[in-house]
């Protein structure tokens, strides 16, 4: 039996981590973890994974994080429409991606 799982967040979402304090914006999902196998992960897997660019106190960082450890940050506004241009691409499906990627 297929499972499918659709995704809490989206591209461009301000999210904010539950134990580690941080807060950032969703730039890319994937269904499942797609870390590195050879690596220790989470234990549970097969829930949606995201990476989130990360606002520290001097730059960005980029964390990949489970959809449970992650909620929505109702503090931040989101992405202006000038800066969801600047940081994504949108394609006449209404596909985003991050500019660095072409959708696929």
């Amino acid at each position: 039996m297929t499972r499918f799982t659709t995704a809490k967040f989206g591209l461009g979402q301000i999210v904010r981590h539950r134990h580690d304090s941080f807060r950032g914006v969703v730039v890319d999902v994937d269904a499942a973890y797609a870390g590195p196998a050879h690596e220790p992960g989470p234990d549970q897997r097969d829930q949606p994974f995201y990476r989130v660019l990360a606002m520290g106190m001097d730059s960005g960082f980029l964390v990949y994080a489970a959809e449970a450890v992650l909620e929505p940050d109702t503090d931040v506004a989101p992405l202006s429409s000038t800066d969801q241009a600047h940081w994504f691409s949108f394609d006449s499906q209404g596909r985003i991606a991050p500019r660095a990627q072409p959708i696929h």
